[in-house]
């Protein structure tokens, strides 16, 4: 279907329609503004991963684009006289790399047994696996009948499609409640984030880490800039087209050797450097005089959400210094109250941080592979869980404060 292509919403709910565009700029940048979360100043909280300028660039920049496999798909709810009520980001996929919740399996099972997987619809922030809201609400609108008109729309749009599924992933749970009732499976996964509990300062979350595990972080932090090393925080205006070319650098060293083809190209920093300079922050590490590594992060108003990391010099535990120790320091003078450390990763425990289970809604049109997938997802629920319990009996912190 084409941009503005109407889909039968009655059956998401009467007076109701579904549109799809093919691209964010069908939206303009005060409807999208409109949504809830996507916006500086919102009441309901900022996610900047989810507003108008990143998404925007994603797709300026030709990094999400039908090219790369990632064609906007984006849905419309309306009224039956055109008023926007909620949103989808969404996009028709012919792979699914970028997504960091894996559905190969379920794809190779499907081919071998004569069925074709892709293209399929993925809701997601592209190659950014970070919770937000999925469901996109206007404000002031009745959030559970429109949620409920989105989740079941994007049920429709699948099957009018004719394709084999739709995954909403990274999803918050109000978003999944609202889609497992319109028949979409539940999925978990893990991930380590870092709760400010109200730290003045670094040293008062250091006291709430056993003394060995504090000693342990405190060394991990001086043999990190042992090597004359030096950490800047460039936000704003600070952010140069210099600074963008060192950052680059890094990510497509480090980037190449780790997955062999980055996914996000020189225009797309460029472009978030001009639209959204205050809600970012680089983490550059300099050593004589020149940046040697660095890891970029995305400000909200209650989270810092770090994605990539890069570097041209290898220095011991200096990853850690810049990805997670300083991304701690930053929210804790902020006040921020939550650090979103990017996917996987148990050597996060270690450095404060905590297993959170995170989530995803998959709707799978074939009945078979339904049921085989929906078998699948209960037996890796529980496995999810039984591994959060035990990480989190493995945590850093003082035992005594946990009572």
């Amino acid at each position: 279907m084409d941009q503005g292509d109407d889909c039968d919403g009655q059956s998401a709910n009467a007076g109701y329609s579904i549109r799809i565009a093919a691209g964010i700029g069908a939206f303009t940048c005060d409807e999208w503004n409109g949504f809830a979360g996507t916006a500086r100043g919102d009441a309901a909280g900022y996610n900047p991963l989810v507003s108008f300028a990143f998404l925007s660039a994603l797709e300026d920049s030709g990094c999400a684009v039908r090219r790369t496999g990632w064609q906007g798909h984006h849905l419309r709810l309306e009224t039956a006289q055109g008023r926007l009520l909620g949103a989808v980001p969404c996009y028709l996929k012919s792979h699914s790399q970028g997504e960091y919740v894996f559905d190969h399996g379920w794809s190779d099972a499907f081919e071998r047994a004569g069925g074709r997987y892709y293209p399929k619809l993925q809701s997601a922030v592209p190659f950014t696996p970070v919770t937000g809201p999925r469901l996109l609400v206007g404000k002031g609108e009745d959030q559970d009948a429109v949620k409920a008109g989105l989740a079941a729309g994007l049920k429709m749009v699948t099957d009018k499609l004719g394709i084999s599924s739709a995954h909403v992933t990274f999803a918050q749970e109000s978003d999944v409640a609202m889609l497992e009732a319109a028949g979409f499976l539940h999925r978990t996964d893990q991930q380590f984030h870092f709760f400010n509990e109200g730290f003045s300062t670094y040293d008062d979350f250091l006291a709430t880490l056993a003394s060995r595990k504090r000693k342990a972080m405190k060394k991990e932090r001086r043999e990190a800039l042992a090597d004359g090393i030096t950490i800047d925080w460039l936000i704003g205006k600070d952010l140069t087209e210099k600074a963008w070319d060192d950052f680059f650098a890094f990510y497509m060293d480090t980037g190449s050797r780790k997955w062999g083809r980055p996914y996000l190209n020189r225009q797309f920093f460029s472009l978030i450097g001009e639209r959204m300079a205050d809600d970012i922050l680089l983490v550059m590490a300099k050593r004589n005089g020149r940046y040697i590594a660095g890891a970029i992060n995305f400000i909200g108003s209650d989270a810092l959400y770090g994605r990539n990391w890069g570097c041209i010099e290898d220095h011991p535990y200096l990853h850690f210094e810049v990805c997670y120790h300083q991304a701690i320091d930053f929210a804790i003078e902020r006040k921020l109250k939550v650090v979103e450390a990017g996917a996987q990763g148990e050597h996060k425990l270690a450095r404060g941080y905590r297993p959170v289970t995170m989530h995803s809604a998959h709707y799978i049109a074939h009945p078979g592979l339904r049921k085989a997938v929906a078998d699948y997802l209960g037996r890796e629920r529980r496995e999810v869980a039984r591994m959060g319990e035990y990480l989190e009996e493995h945590t850093p912190f003082r035992k005594d404060l946990e009572e």
